[in-house]
C-alpha cells in the first residue's frame, strides 16, 4: 500500500474533530448506494418485464409469419412450406388458419379467433400445448375445441362441456343469408401465460377447421420458427425476393413495434433519470472533500514539507473520493442484486395479468447492464473528486504553516 493511499484511508475512517464533515462523507456514500442501487431495481424491472411479454408473444406467436395479401389464402402451402423449411436458420414451418367467430357458452358469449393448427407440429415448440391445464390435445381427425383459460372462464365451460360456434360465413336459406353454426366439445384447456391471447382464442386441428370453413387446401399463413429471433428482419427480407409478389413475410417485431419501442425508451429514459441520483452523490463527494482541504491545510503544509510532492497530495484527495464511490457502487450492487433475489423468490410486486399480460413483475439483469450500471457510477464518483484534489495540490505550505 503506498503511504497516498494509507494517509486517504486513514482520512476516511479516522474520527474527526468536525464531526460535520463525518455525516457528509456518509451522505455521500448513502448517496452513491442509493442511485445504485434504484438503477440496478429500474433497469431489472424493466428488462424482467420487456423478456417475460416477449417469451409469451413469441409462445402464442410465430417469429415470422407468411400471409397471402389478396386475402384468398394459401393454396399450395405444402409446396411453399417445403422450400421455405430449407432456408438457412429456419427450424420449422407450420400452418394455421384462424377465423373470427362467436362462441356460446353456459353463461354468455363471446367473440373468439378460432385457429386451426397441426398440433402433432406445433406441440414441438409450444410448451403450453405440451401441457394442458385440463384435457388433451385432439387428433387429426376428431373435432374437438381448446380454449384458452380465460375464454372458457367467460363462457362458464370446461372439459366436456358442449359448445357453440357462430361462423360469420353465410348461407342462403327461405328467409335469406344466415351464420352457420356448430356444436363441438370442450377437449381441452390451455394457459399461455398472456392474457390477451388466453381471452380470445380457440383451437382446433386444421384439417377439421378447414372441414368447418369450407376451405380444404388453404391456410391463412405459414408460421416461421427460426434459431435466432432477432435475426427476424435478415430472414424476412430473404423471403421477399425468393417469394411470389402475393406472399408477404412479417416478423414478430413488426406486429409488437410500438410495445418494445416504447419499452427500450423508458429503459433508456429511466437510466438516464436515475442516474442523477448519483450525479447529486458525486456533488457532495466534491463538498466533502472541499471541507477536507479546508480541514486538513496544516497536515498538507506538513506533508509538503516533509517532500510529498503535488502528485502525491493530489493522490491523497482522489484516492479518498474514489474510496467513497467504491464503497457506495459495491454497497448499492449488493443491495439492488438483493432486492432483485427477493421480489423473485416471493413474486413481491403483483400486477393486473390483464393489462400488464403478466401476474407479477419479474427482474433480471443482464451481466452487460451491471457492468455499464457500475461503471457510469464509477466514471461519475472518479471524476468527481478531481477539482478538489488538484486545488489541494496547489496549496502553499509556507501559507498553511504560517500561523503554526
Amino acid at each position: 500500500m503506498t503511504y497516498e493511499l494509507f494517509i486517504s484511508s486513514r482520512y476516511l475512517i479516522a474520527p474527526r474533530k468536525q464531526a460535520f464533515i463525518s455525516v457528509i462523507t456518509l451522505i455521500s456514500i448513502l448517496g452513491v448506494t442509493i442511485g445504485v442501487m434504484a438503477l440496478i431495481i429500474a433497469i431489472s424491472l424493466i428488462t424482467g418485464f420487456q423478456e417475460d411479454v416477449q417469451d409469451k408473444i413469441l409462445g402464442a406467436t410465430a417469429h415470422l409469419m407468411i400471409s397471402d395479401l389478396s386475402g384468398e389464402g394459401l393454396i399450395d402451402y405444402e409446396k411453399v412450406a417445403k422450400e421455405v423449411a430449407e432456408i438457412e436458420g429456419v427450424i420449422a414451418v407450420t400452418p394455421v388458419l384462424y377465423e373470427q367467430v362467436l362462441l356460446t357458452g353456459f353463461v354468455g358469449s363471446s367473440g373468439a379467433i378460432l385457429r386451426g393448427l397441426d398440433f402433432n407440429r406445433e406441440k414441438n415448440f409450444v410448451p403450453w400445448l405440451r401441457q394442458l391445464e385440463a384435457g388433451q390435445l385432439p387428433n387429426d381427425q376428431e373435432a374437438g375445441l381448446i380454449l384458452g383459460q380465460n375464454l372458457a372462464a367467460n363462457l362458464g365451460v370446461n372439459v366436456g362441456d358442449p359448445i357453440t360456434i357462430m361462423i360469420p360465413s353465410s348461407r342462403l336459406s327461405p328467409v335469406g343469408p344466415i351464420p352457420k353454426t356448430r356444436q363441438m366439445k370442450v377437449v381441452g384447456i390451455f394457459s399461455s401465460g398472456l392474457y390477451e391471447y388466453d381471452s380470445s382464442s380457440a383451437l382446433m386441428s386444421l384439417k377439421s377447421v378447414q372441414k368447418l370453413l369450407n376451405r380444404e387446401g388453404r391456410v391463412s399463413m405459414l408460421q416461421l420458427r427460426i434459431k435466432k429471433i432477432f435475426q427476424a428482419p435478415r430472414l424476412a427480407a430473404k423471403l421477399r425476393e425468393i417469394l411470389p409478389p402475393h406472399l408477404y413475410p412479417t416478423t414478430w417485431m413488426e406486429l409488437n413495434r410500438s410495445l418494445f419501442s416504447a419499452l427500450k425508451l423508458e429503459k433508456t429514459l429511466l437510466f438516464l433519470t436515475i442516474a442523477l441520483i448519483v450525479i447529486v452523490a458525486a456533488l457532495n463527494i466534491i463538498a466533502t472533500l472541499i471541507l477536507m482541504v479546508m480541514e486538513k491545510i496544516r497536515d498538507i503544509g506538513i506533508l509538503m514539507a516533509l517532500g510529498a510532492t503535488r502528485e502525491s497530495i493530489r493522490k491523497i484527495f482522489f484516492f479518498q473520493g474514489a474510496m467513497i464511490g467504491l464503497i457506495g457502487t459495491f454497497l448499492g450492487s449488493l443491495f439492488g442484486l438483493g432486492w432483485c433475489w427477493l421480489a423473485n423468490t416471493f413474486e413481491l410486486i403483483k400486477v393486473p395479468p390483464d393489462i400488464y399480460q403478466i401476474a407479477f413483475v419479474p427482474f433480471k439483469l443482464h451481466p452487460f447492464d451491471l457492468f455499464m450500471i457500475i461503471g457510469v457510477s464509477l466514471l461519475i464518483t472518479f471524476l468527481a473528486p478531481l477539482f478538489p484534489a488538484r486545488r489541494a495540490s496547489r496549496i502553499d505550505p509556507a501559507v498553511a504553516l504560517r500561523y503554526e
